[in-house]
């Protein structure tokens, strides 16, 4: 859709009929602080916290150490090619920075199919968890990069570059992530004590409102001294998800999920749509060696990325990563909206290099999703990873409609009505809860969220019923409504 928009401007343009170029410009500032927090808050929000924290060794190996390897091959690899001559040549910085931004994986075609075909539950949060930390982590090496061409490192030898790369990565990952972990907590606190003795499960459009608030105050808060909103904002909606969403009333818990999923969703959509206009609305400079060459390298990268460290894991793992699992992790290494936006943001000079940089990115864009999410649910049938039952059920019906999940109001672990017997019958008392899982059952969900009382529960469903009955009305009564309609509703 954006790429015909593009062709139809251009052509207006051409023929000097209207004049939209100010329109048509992506502002790299605007994605950082309109489209992206949403895209990433929610994908925090709406993580599935079982699966993700028993997960959560090889998803940080995978997303951390792994992307950090893609870009070091990526970057290197285009900097020595540069250097011998056989593409165009840029310097150890804006190698690294671009190798960097090109890290940030985006598989929602993959997902889509993964939930759609039912495969592996493991697989599936393997990919999908690692395409979420993946992203801010490619955002900060980005930035580390960024950091180390704005000042001067001609007189610093390379293991000084090195470790000052590293200290500034360590201090933007965990410093982020300390604040947006600190920031949920916090809300959390907040939501399960009265305030000011206002009992906001009462008043479901201030809970609402406290909510909102703290789904962006981490992205200011840490871009306002220095570090990644985006780091910040992601464990901030984990923590959230994990802790203050049971606190809410269940109105403000279906409505959060809801919101945060629908305007989500826009913002993707917004941003692939100037993706495709990105095609017509600037110069570009392209250079067929130097985008078959960053092709080879970005799936060289993530092939180094997948195999070694999932063969290193499953020394570690109980559930194996097989063979067909890696080989569909490697080709499920689709580039999308992030690497698009931080190519803009790179201040590279001169023009000529940031046009270069900025139409390779989109090739590469369109050439993994295309060709590689294309490829991915012939693949799965192929190499027959799907499970038998589902393979069975979904050559009748398969679905990869991303609205129809988020028409899927009530998620069963998203709505919490346990009391206190319910709760430690169903997870204190359980002996297969190890490590972290164990720890945060027995202390901190007990102190971070609230368990509800019968008294507690009779006033949520006083509450559903309430809305329930009043939309009816409004139907009822509406312009169409008609006895006909009502005994059809009824």
């Amino acid at each position: 859709l954006g790429i015909l928009m593009g062709a139809f401007i251009k052509i207006i343009e051409a023929q000097k009929l209207a004049n939209w170029k100010e329109e048509e410009m992506f502002r790299p500032n605007m994605f950082f602080l309109l489209l992206l927090p949403p895209i990433i808050f929610e994908s925090g929000y709406s993580l599935h916290k079982g699966n993700f924290f028993q997960n959560i060794g090889s998803i940080t190996l995978f997303s951390v150490f792994g992307t950090a390897i893609s870009a070091f091959i990526v970057g290197g690899g285009i900097y020595f090619l540069g250097q011998a001559d056989v593409i165009y040549k840029l310097n150890m910085t804006d190698s690294f920075a671009f190798g960097s931004l090109i890290s940030a994986v985006d598989p929602v075609a993959t997902i889509a199919i993964f939930n759609a075909l039912n495969v592996d539950p493991v697989l599936n949060m393997l990919v999908f968890g690692e395409s979420i930390l993946n992203d801010a982590v490619s955002i900060v090496l980005t930035n580390t990069a960024e950091g180390l061409t704005r000042e001067n490192m001609s007189d610093v030898s390379g293991w000084q570059t090195f470790l000052q790369a590293l200290g500034y990565f360590l201090k933007m990952f965990f410093g982020s992530a300390a604040l947006g972990t600190l920031t949920g907590l916090i809300s959390a606190l907040i939501s399960f004590f009265k305030i000011l003795h206002i009992d906001l499960r009462k008043t479901p459009s201030l809970e609402f409102g406290m909510m909102i608030i703290f789904a962006y105050l981490p992205y200011g808060l840490a871009e306002g001294i220095s570090l990644s909103g985006i780091m910040a904002i992601l464990f901030s909606g984990i923590v959230m998800s994990h802790y203050t969403h049971h606190n809410l009333s269940p109105v403000t818990q279906i409505l959060m999920q809801q919101t945060l999923r629908t305007v989500a969703f826009m913002c993707e959509t917004c941003v692939f749509a100037f993706l495709g206009l990105s095609i017509f609305s600037f110069p570009h400079k392209f250079e067929m060696s130097f985008v078959i060459w960053c092709i080879v390298l970005v799936l060289f990268g993530r092939a180094v990325n997948i195999f070694p460290l999932s063969y290193l894991l499953n020394f570690f793992r109980d559930h194996k990563i097989t063979p067909k699992m890696m080989f569909i992790m490697w080709f499920s290494g689709l580039r999308g909206a992030i690497p698009y936006a931080l190519s803009l943001h790179l201040g590279l000079e001169p023009i000529e290099k940031r046009q270069l940089i900025g139409t390779t990115t989109i090739i590469i864009v369109l050439f993994t999703i295309l060709l590689l999410g294309g490829g991915t649910m012939p693949l799965i049938r192929l190499i027959d990873i799907e499970d038998s039952k589902a393979r069975r059920r979904n050559k009748k019906d398969i679905n990869l409609s991303k609205t129809e999940k988020m028409g899927n109001t009530i998620e069963s672990e998203h709505l919490s009505e346990l009391t206190e017997e319910e709760y430690e019958a169903q997870y204190i008392k359980r002996q297969d809860l190890k490590g972290f899982m164990w720890f945060d059952a027995k202390y901190l969900n007990p102190f971070f969220t609230r368990r509800l009382t019968q008294e507690d529960l009779h006033h949520g469903r006083i509450q559903m019923k309430t809305l329930t009955n009043k939309w009816y009305e409004e139907v009822r009564q509406g312009p169409s409504g008609s006895e006909d309609d009502e005994q059809e509703l009824l």
